[in-house]
């Protein structure tokens, strides 16, 4: 494989006081000196982390016997939240719609599934990336990755806050065959690294640098609670692993209790190993001798001393109460609420106190939201510039549209969405994304509305003036004829009463 030394190269840069080479050792001691901590943090998230709160010695006695129990919050709590984050589209500023090009370059890429992989990685491990390159199959659609902080890493230029360069590492093969590549990202190349045998790190001559002159990199952090003395953020497990691990030592504990406490225990006096027989006068097992429930010997207490003693069981109610302890401190420094770790009361809370308790969670998914809305924003940008060849100013105040992160009931949603139209405060379209319905769903409304418009226009000029006033009400029925009066019956004659004269 053939390669290059920076320092060979007639047009090696140097980037604010490093040449190319400098900043790929740079970046990657940095990156090494991390990934034992990001490596930690993901077996969190997985359920796969050591055993902790337990003394060694004790651990070793009961490695065979007893494995760690791993009540798994970490994965509870970052899924909480990342579950409402989901990008619905971008719009352009004043736009009421979002853009289709921007969404189909985003669907092109499968960015509705890299996008939550990557919110995951970030709530986890601190922070993910987003690259985005040219496509040589199609120049019309930048192809845009979402890398893990377990393969890639930045530094923010301290004046601008902005990333001043980037690597990407990975590894082909195993063993002896192992090769290590790496690609460095700077403001106007991006450049292809192969490691030697020896641990020189060598241009790629098989993947020529691309001399992109964008004047930054063509990457952006999608960075998790950044501060601004730690814009690479802080992992959202940080609170909750020291509960976590007292959680699982906890259910352990329970679990090595119930193994040897929670069943009554008994003692036997005046017995040998020959009184343990069953019917047929086989020796019984360990087990069979503490489990079972009926025992019986022709040995008595005043002639041979024989006794049997039991023991009362351990309750296990202490266990329960630390946990549910646990789970209160874990909610409460979360946000989430207590009914999703599975803490309940005697009196079941009613839905308007559901809604209540989820109102931190909601609001930590909108500052998600927000930094992320920016993150992303800038991704497009960056499409945009490598799609075009320059800068779009329109792209500058794009905005990211979210699916609402709330769970309001969908008559709730409904309600509330028809007044505000019914009102004239809030247009057809945002009603329709008010109730969650997704871009291309409110697309196929519009032309639905638009082809029903079109029909109304063809029947007014033809005359049918239907569609304005409606049809015409049919007439009441008329009333039916007065039935003939019955003709008079005459009086018979002297029927008046009294006599002639």
């Amino acid at each position: 494989m053939a390669g290059l030394l920076v320092e060979d190269r007639e047009d090696a840069v140097v980037v604010h006081g490093r040449s190319e080479l400098q900043w790929l050792t740079h970046l990657v001691k940095c990156h090494e000196a991390e990934l034992v901590e990001l490596e930690r943090l993901n077996r969190y998230y997985e359920g796969t982390q050591p055993l902790s709160y337990m003394h060694p010695e004790l651990q070793r006695e009961l490695e065979d016997n007893v494995r760690q129990v791993v009540i798994n919050w970490p994965r509870l709590v970052v899924d909480s939240i990342e579950e409402r984050l989901d990008v619905e589209g971008f719009r352009f500023p004043g736009k009421v719609e979002s853009d289709n090009e921007l969404w189909r370059i985003w669907q092109a890429n499968d960015l509705d599934e890299q996008s939550q992989q990557g919110h995951l990685d970030a709530l986890v491990m601190k922070r993910a990336y987003v690259v985005v390159g040219t496509n040589a199959d199609d120049e019309t659609t930048p192809i845009v990755t979402v890398e893990s902080a377990l393969d890639m890493y930045a530094e923010h230029d301290p004046r601008t806050r902005r990333l001043v360069a980037a690597v990407k590492r990975w590894s082909v093969g195993e063993g002896q065959d192992q090769v290590d590549y790496a690609t460095l990202y700077l403001p106007d190349d991006t450049i292809w690294w192969v490691k030697q045998k020896g641990g020189t790190w060598l241009e790629d001559a098989d993947h020529p640098r691309d001399n992109h002159n964008m004047g930054e990199l063509p990457v952006e952090v999608l960075a998790n609670r950044p501060r601004l003395k730690a814009r690479n953020g802080v992992s959202e497990l940080a609170d909750v692993i020291p509960l976590s691990d007292a959680a699982c030592k906890i259910a352990t504990d329970m679990m090595i209790s119930a193994e040897f406490h929670a069943m009554p225990r008994r003692v036997a006096f005046g017995f040998g190993e020959e009184d343990f027989v069953d019917q047929n006068g086989r020796r019984m097992s360990v087990w069979s001798r503490v489990a079972g429930r009926i025992w019986a010997t022709s040995k008595s207490r005043k002639d041979d001393g024989a006794d049997v003693m039991q023991f009362p069981e351990a309750s296990l109610s202490n266990f329960h109460s630390t946990i549910n302890q646990l789970a209160q401190l874990t909610a409460s420094l979360s946000g989430i609420p207590p009914h999703f770790l599975g803490y309940s009361t005697a009196n079941p809370a009613s839905a308007d106190a559901i809604r209540s308790s989820e109102t931190r969670l909601i609001k930590r998914a909108e500052r998600k939201q927000r930094a992320w809305g920016g993150a992303w924003e800038r991704v497009m940008r960056l499409i945009l510039r490598i799609r075009d060849g320059e800068w779009s100013d329109d792209a500058r105040a794009l905005e990211t549209i979210w699916r609402d992160a709330s769970t309001p009931t969908v008559a709730q949603s409904a309600d509330a969405a028809v007044k505000l139209f019914t009102a004239k405060i809030v247009p057809l379209r945002p009603t329709r994304e008010r109730l969650g319905f997704s871009q291309v769903q409110i697309q196929r409304m519009e032309e639905l509305d638009e082809q029903a418009a079109n029909e109304v226009m063809q029947r007014l000029a033809g005359g049918d003036v239907t569609p304005l006033f409606g049809t015409k009400p049919a007439p009441p029925p008329a009333a039916p004829d007065p039935e003939p009066a019955p003709d008079p019956v005459p009086e018979p004659v002297g029927a008046a009463g009294g006599n002639a004269a």
